[in-house]
């Protein structure tokens, strides 16, 4: 057959999925008249994606996803959380070229048939009124499966750039790439991936399209 590949039922599963909770959370769900938390949206410029793999067990390869979106509810008097992420998958960089294009490639992270990769939670532990714990199901390569992201840094506050509250921290996640077809040079690099999440989540108000935008002048444009 000839054409374009079509998406397996997991890949259309985690699109499903992060398309009703970014719809839910931009006010669009059946509880949007509720008592809902308050929404956030992540913001690009502070948000970043990094990951890390043992190579022959002697140093650490690392490298990062440049282009992500997402959105989340949080309050922490309810302690309540949901989240959703997109990975653009052909932003990962590492600084190497020709590293990039192998694991860009069909062997590993294939982003040919699967440009996008999801995260989608909607349960979190709590102490007090910081998560320590999210969890929920990352969908990579057209395969779902469950991750926990545990936080190590959480704080919320008045943002003077954005003029709005932004919550955010940073996380925390282990996978096995085998558990998503990838397991090209498993005797040289180890199964065990190690995800770093740094992420800031600007308030948004009912009707916003998107966070007001930090410039470089340190002054915000407006939303």
């Amino acid at each position: 057959m000839t054409g374009t590949a079509r998406p397996r039922p997991a890949a259309l599963a985690g699109r499903a999925a992060w398309a009703l909770l970014a719809a839910a959370l931009a006010g669009g769900g059946p509880s949007a008249h509720a008592q809902a938390p308050t929404a956030y949206r992540l913001d690009p410029a502070h948000t970043a994606i990094h990951w890390e793999v043992l190579h022959m067990g002697t140093s650490t390869l690392r490298g990062r996803f440049d282009r992500l979106d997402g959105t989340a509810r949080f309050d922490a008097r309810q302690q309540a959380l949901e989240v959703g992420i997109s990975v653009d998958v052909a932003s990962v960089s590492t600084g190497v070229p020709a590293l990039d294009r192998m694991l860009r490639g069909s062997t590993l992270l294939d982003v040919q048939n699967h440009p996008q990769a999801w995260f989608v939670a909607r349960q979190a532990r709590f102490e007090g009124e910081r998560p320590v714990e999210i969890r929920g199901e990352i969908t990579l390569r057209g395969r779902s499966q469950p991750l926990t992201l545990t936080t190590r840094r959480w704080h919320c506050g008045f943002n003077l750039l954005f003029r709005r509250e932004v919550c955010g921290g940073d996380l925390e996640a282990r996978l096995s790439r085998s558990a998503f077809g990838m397991t090209l040079a498993a005797g040289l690099v180890a199964d065990e991936v190690l995800l770093h999440l740094s992420v800031e989540a600007v308030r948004t108000d009912p009707g916003d399209e998107a966070p007001p935008a930090a410039t470089d002048s340190g002054t915000t444009t407006p939303p």
